[in-house]
């Protein structure tokens, strides 16, 4: 199969890719589920863009760069920052159902959330993800230039080398139909990983089952940097309840005035930060685990019953009907809440349009390092950040044209020296055991002999991991379980070389900031510490 751009991924950041390469070049878009079975679907809060004459493109620079904690790229940051205002026009022309507010100077709604100083969240009551994932899907479908691939996992990239071509170019990808377990060779001159995150290498978290970190792990394979993978974003409020499948309770809740507090109704936010509620995630979520740690409870609450029923209804209806499912009533009572990983800040290193490492090869969205985020995200900055990279990626692949892969002959996928599974429980008990490891040595808190022993097992794992994909034919469960362990070492090496606490990265054996904030890059070859 040969197409001019192959986009490994349909959340937000891959159909804004495609989207905007369907009138000129042939696409295929990769879905490991149903194109919207991803994390952009979640999300709850919105987007962060200036879109109102009292705020300012200076002011949501200056909120992004101190919640980045020191680690943020300015002119990174300046730059998706400037191109938000265009790029939430390109999703209302598209369709995008967002919340509308007569009184507003635009006409929508815009609300606040931590670490942000203006109301600059333009969304879609409280399910903005889902609106946005749903018209872009639609409009998706409508178009004859993208091929719609669900039900296929990516399995590793198609480099030059294996070629035995000069240089670093990505050709293509394998590819495996989950449905019928066939594995196809795909070939591009452009491939983009847009994979989203790696939220699923922890024992909790918010994010959906597809969140293995694939792109990454596909990309450090194939030789490709990543950098900032110690910063883990946990958000602090994920709804506690043992059926509630880590149901996310969104920052927006606490922007409209939603008090945490402890199980005798007293609030203790202030106590760890001036800004009390409204303090950036990582504050948040670290003053919850040591309420929890300190005080031997199971969960604090988060109450919004102050505000009247018809506002929550209008502002938070998911939120209120699924706490509703659990018999919690948020018009009246408070909302059990503990932090669970979140976002993954740190990704594959790319620039301002997507470009890798690779020629060809491109990463956008949640999988990449842009520099935006630093050492901790700003509520409502990634979906920006998928729009605006995905655009100038589209850009700058349409400039670059079609050079002549579709002329190479790929080699084919080889299985001739494999068999099948005998014992699969050995991919469910190393999958469990990954996550439960990396959530009780690499979580919120982090120590240096923590952290060794989670290197010392996590490669002890990965041998086994890979001596069974090198053995077995591949499913889709090995394939992630592959990359999870993968990503899992990545992070803790990452950890590992930071010798400071700074933003979501906080050791009890470093506790200091370093005068010189640094990023943490990540090379196949060696780790080290140094400015991009």
């Amino acid at each position: 199969m040969n197409f001019d751009v192959v986009i490994v991924g349909s959340g937000l950041a891959g159909l804004s890719v495609a989207l905007n390469l369907a009138p000129t070049c042939r696409v295929a878009v990769i879905a490991k589920r149903a194109l919207s079975d991803g994390a952009s679907n979640w999300a709850q809060g919105g987007i962060a863009a200036v879109l109102d004459s009292a705020d300012s493109i200076e002011s949501h620079v200056r909120d992004t760069l101190i919640a980045g904690a020191g680690l943020c790229d300015e002119p990174a940051t300046r730059f998706i920052v400037e191109n938000g205002r265009s790029a939430i026009e390109w999703l209302v022309g598209e369709g995008v159902p967002f919340t509308k507010d007569d009184n507003a100077e635009l006409g929508f709604h815009l609300t606040r959330e931590g670490g942000h100083s203006h109301r600059r969240i333009i969304h879609a009551a409280d399910a903005t993800g889902h609106a946005v994932l749903s018209t872009l899907v639609e409009q998706a479908r409508r178009r004859p230039n993208i091929t719609l691939l669900e039900h296929h996992c990516a399995i590793d990239l198609v480099t030059s080398d294996r070629l035995g071509l000069p240089g670093r170019h990505c050709l293509g990808l394998y590819v495996l139909d989950i449905e019928s377990g066939k594995t196809l060779t795909i070939g591009a001159p452009h491939t983009v990983l847009a994979t989203g995150g790696a939220g699923k290498v922890y024992l909790y978290t918010t994010n959906p089952d597809t969140a293995t970190g694939d792109g990454i792990a596909m990309a450090w394979r194939a030789g490709a940097r990543v950098a900032n993978m110690e910063f883990i974003q946990f958000h602090p409020t994920c709804l506690y309840h043992p059926y509630a499948g880590s149901f996310l309770i969104s920052e927006a809740v606490r922007g409209e005035g939603g008090l945490l507090k402890l199980p005798d109704g007293t609030r203790f936010m202030s106590q760890h930060d001036e800004r009390a509620e409204l303090a950036p995630r990582d504050i948040v979520a670290r003053a919850i685990d040591f309420e929890i740690k300190k005080r031997g409870i199971d969960c604090v609450y988060l109450d919004i019953s102050h505000q009247p029923a018809a506002f929550l209804h209008k502002h938070f209806p998911t939120i209120l009907a699924r706490c509703q499912q659990f018999g919690i009533d948020i018009t009246r009572a408070p909302i059990p809440v503990v932090p669970a990983a979140h976002y993954t800040c740190g990704g594959i290193v790319t620039d301002l349009a997507g470009r890798t490492d690779l020629a060809g090869l491109y990463a956008v969205g949640e999988t990449a390092y842009t520099g935006l985020h630093g050492a901790n995200r700003l509520a409502s900055n990634s979906l920006l950040e998928c729009l605006v990279i995905g655009r100038a990626a589209a850009r700058v692949i349409e400039d670059a044209g079609f050079h002549a892969v579709h002329s190479l002959k790929l080699p084919q996928w080889d299985e001739s020296r494999v068999s099948d599974a005998d014992e699969e429980v050995v991919v469910a008990h190393n999958w469990d055991e990954v996550r439960r490891l990396m959530w009780n040595y690499v979580g919120i808190v982090r120590t240096d002999k923590r952290l060794a022993r989670a290197k010392h097992r996590l490669a002890l794992l990965r041998d086994e991991i890979h001596e069974y994909y090198a053995n077995f034919r591949i499913s889709r469960d090995l394939l992630e379980l592959r990359n999870l362990v993968d990503v899992a070492l990545l992070i803790v090496d990452s950890a590992r070389s930071r010798h400071e606490s700074r933003g979501l990265h906080f050791s009890r054996d470093w506790e200091q900031v370093l005068p010189k904030a640094m990023p943490t890059v990540l090379s196949p070859k060696r780790v080290r510490n140094h400015s991009i």
